[in-house]
């Protein structure tokens, strides 16, 4: 607290004292080392005292011991700095970032044995994701996240051709989508950061220019969200969602096959041979009833056709719940060696799930394991694929002027 009489009476010497007391010009020296002063003490202040003193943002060197660090990413990418961004919460649950695709990198969480397990596959430098075969670790996908046929769609009758990055189709966005760009990162506090891309009219071949942030928010109830906003000067087509690789029993545990699964789904969409939805069928009396707890891996041997064209489970499951304005339960996973449970809640109408059936171990994690066949399994909250040609589908358009929303959180606890 400032104290106003001795202020009165340090500024009364200077100003008035000491011109009688000195010469003119050692009076001018004097006053220039006051002020020199008071701006080193003040800078000195700024130095000692975060932004928020209750929630003061994490620096790597109070970060997590053999997880990547500041000097691992620091290089630019198309002339913009690339950077690693830290949450952790009251419980010491860790979440590693960066700008480059706005994507995790890791995740560490408490086992039902009191360890923390690193249950998000991460790569360990910026090289790494650039090089990689895989471009989707973690990631931000879109603007349209998931496939759409042959890379074409119409709107009011105008054809708009896209890249063809997953023969014959696009998928993700393209070659140079949300997950290949470096976006604008802000980090408020130790437990929120909030990237945002402006992708320019015709990138990727999609119409407008899309202005898109992502939230992402690690709470005090072991809630990781994920908020999502787009905004569009052209009417266009939106999916946008996070692609991370789980494994709940830790990066490089092993298959997680023998994870329970558990997604709140009646009908799914079967695909054709390139996996482009050919329609909507009930999951009941095939492999694709998750709708009670299952083992992952439980039914992949089965002869079935969809996991035939699939290579094992890269299909969309619709939400008994819907389309909902706020977050609603679509999808349990439990480790079988950790007894971690995740909970997926979401504001979206479908997810998709993806075992790990692409996996080659052709990458090395961060952890110095390799990303073998099924170590993981995706669940990534969207709306149906190839929406913008199947047009009994829900709707996937975004009009100029309106602001798209969605929220997925992933809230994570043990077995009881």
């Amino acid at each position: 607290m400032v104290n106003w009489i001795q202020l009165n009476k340090l500024v009364t010497f200077i100003f008035f004292k000491l011109p009688v007391m000195f010469s003119k010009s050692k009076y001018i020296f004097l006053l220039n080392l006051f002020f020199l002063a008071c701006i080193s003490c003040d800078q000195q202040a700024t130095k000692q005292e975060p932004a928020n003193p209750s929630n003061p943002i994490i620096t790597e060197s109070v970060f997590e011991p053999g997880w990547p660090v500041a000097a691992d990413f620091s290089d630019t990418l198309a002339g913009k700095p690339v950077q690693l961004f830290y949450l952790r919460n009251k419980q010491n649950i860790k979440a590693l970032l960066t700008n480059y695709g706005a994507r995790m990198i890791g995740m560490k969480v408490p086992s039902s044995g009191g360890q923390m397990v690193d249950v998000v596959l991460g790569f360990r430098t910026l090289n790494d994701y650039v090089q990689a075969e895989e471009r989707y670790y973690g990631a931000i996908v879109g603007r349209y996240g998931n496939r759409i046929a042959k890379g074409r769609f119409s709107l009011d009758g105008k054809q708009y051709v896209l890249d063809i990055n997953n023969a014959p189709n696009s998928l993700h966005g393209g070659r140079t989508g949300f997950h290949s760009r470096v976006w604008d990162g802000l980090q408020a506090d130790s437990q929120t950061v909030v990237f945002t891309y402006v992708s320019p009219d015709g990138e990727e071949g999609y119409p407008g220019t899309l202005t898109t942030r992502v939230t992402y928010r690690l709470t005090d109830n072991d809630e990781l969200y994920m908020d999502y906003e787009m905004e569009s000067d052209k009417k266009t087509v939106i999916n946008i969602t996070n692609h991370n690789f789980w494994n709940l029993n830790g990066e490089g545990s092993g298959s997680v096959n023998d994870h329970e699964l558990t997604i709140y789904a009646s009908r799914f969409t079967p695909v054709d041979s390139t996996l482009i939805p050919v329609g909507i069928s009930p999951v009941k009396n095939t492999p694709f009833d998750f709708t009670k707890p299952v083992k992952i891996g439980e039914r992949l041997s089965q002869k079935n056709q969809q996991l035939e064209y699939g290579g094992g489970y890269d299909h969309n499951f619709i939400l008994d719940k819907k389309n909902t304005a706020v977050p609603e339960l679509a999808a349990v996973v439990k480790g079988d060696k950790t007894g971690i449970i995740m909970e997926i809640l979401t504001s979206e109408p479908a997810i998709q799930l993806y075992g790990g059936n692409f996996m080659k171990g052709k990458h090395t994690l961060k952890n110095g394991s390799k990303d073998e066949y099924r170590t993981s399994f995706c669940l990534e909250t969207q709306h149906f694929p190839d929406s913008p040609n199947q047009p009994e589908f829900p709707s996937t358009i975004l009009e100029p002027g309106k602001k798209y929303t969605s929220e997925t959180i992933h809230r994570f606890g043990l077995i009881k």
